[in-house]
């Protein structure tokens, strides 16, 4: 299974509307870094809102997909972070204090705006 990546103006959207396996995490970090360096995209907004839980494997690549985006000049909002994949993160030690973050898409597609500042 692939997780559709849509393009809206200057950037890319992601919603992940199902729990990922550790395939579909690696296809989706391929072909979101693909879809970067094609488009010149400069802001990924990444939804994870129907996300409840994720393992730990799915949260390093979580953290790898932010990392490489910012290495490739597109900047990474992530929203609608649930409160079970939020204390994983931590519990981790994938912090990510520099990445913004929204409650729903529409609030990250603002702060990706201001964080643009476009």
């Amino acid at each position: 299974m692939r997780i559709p990546i849509l393009k809206l103006y200057n950037y890319l959207l992601i919603s992940i509307q199902t729990e990922i396996d550790d395939q579909t995490a690696i296809q989706f970090q391929e072909d979101l870094l693909n879809e970067i360096h094609e488009t010149g995209s400069q802001g990924v907004v990444i939804d994870l809102t129907s996300v409840e839980v994720i393992d730990s494997f799915i949260a390093k690549v979580l953290g790898d997909v932010v990392t490489m985006s910012d290495l490739m000049g597109a900047k990474v909002v992530l929203t609608g972070i649930q409160p079970a994949v939020a204390m994983t993160l931590i519990e981790l030690g994938i912090h990510m204090q520099n990445v913004p973050t929204a409650i729903d898409l529409e609030q990250g597609l603002m702060k990706l705006h201001q964080e643009l500042g476009e």
